[in-house]
């Protein structure tokens, strides 16, 4: 099958909202120097790519790689910040014993750390990313699963944003609920502070700014699978190269 397209960012010329060519140019240079120089200077473009992406509706940032490799995608026009104090992981739908996380509650669980490479669907790839947290199969396990569940919905404090797995492809050991990327506390940008992480597919499945996992009888396609994008998506299944990995 045809890897889908994804939905081209929006054009500000088009609807009207001025993005001058200052800024465009300035942002690239600076794009550039990240690329060219010392890996701080990298480190400190991304972190400049992150707040304006938090500012940008036009999704400029979308389209702009950085020293890092990583490309910065939002579906809603603004996302607001959560940390220590403000933050609440809800785990409901089909279970015993539906609870809420907070971020200590969450680094006190046994944390699992991989290392893959990143491969999103529109062809960018980012090689040997870790990625830290807590498998999704505690959480479940802690919640209780009811007999009749056989999904999860996954929704985001973004207010746009979500996702879904079957119970089997959840339970995997490399289905994170992620805290740390890159050695590193998960950033805004990145969908932090939780957001999910599903190593074996490509990377719209490891939905950003994580608020919601909700046990359903069935699965729910998410946000980019309502537009046409394949609901289980191994790497490389969606292309006709691989079979879908084993746990």
């Amino acid at each position: 099958m045809k890897d889908p397209t994804p939905t081209p960012p929006r054009d500000p010329d088009r609807e009207g909202t001025p993005v001058g060519r200052r800024v465009v140019l300035s942002v690239l240079g600076l794009g550039a120097a990240g690329v060219a120089t010392a890996p701080y200077l990298q480190r400190g473009f991304e972190a400049f790519l992150g707040s304006v992406a938090d500012k940008d509706p036009t999704k400029l940032t979308g389209l702009l790689p950085n020293g890092g490799g990583f490309r910065y995608y939002s579906v809603a026009a603004s996302v607001p910040h959560k940390n220590d104090t403000n933050y609440r992981l809800t785990v409901g739908g089909l279970v015993e014993r539906p609870a809420s996380y907070t971020l200590d509650a969450l680094r006190a669980l046994p944390q699992t750390r991989i290392v893959r490479d990143v491969q999103c669907v529109t062809g960018w790839r980012v090689p040997d990313t870790p990625f830290e947290g807590v498998k999704l199969s505690v959480l479940l396990d802690a919640a209780g699963i009811r007999p009749e569940a056989r999904a999860i919905r996954f929704t985001c404090f973004d207010g746009t944003y979500s996702e879904s797995l079957t119970l089997d492809q959840a339970r995997r050991s490399d289905v994170l609920v992620c805290l740390r990327m890159q050695d590193e506390p998960l950033g805004h940008a990145h969908g932090g502070p939780v957001r999910l992480y599903v190593a074996p597919m490509y990377f719209y499945k490891s939905a950003k700014w994580l608020s919601g996992i909700s046990l359903t009888s069935e699965v729910q396609p998410g946000y980019w699978e309502e537009r046409g994008y394949d609901i289980d998506a191994w790497v490389g299944r969606s292309n006709g190269r691989d079979d879908a990995p084993t746990a």
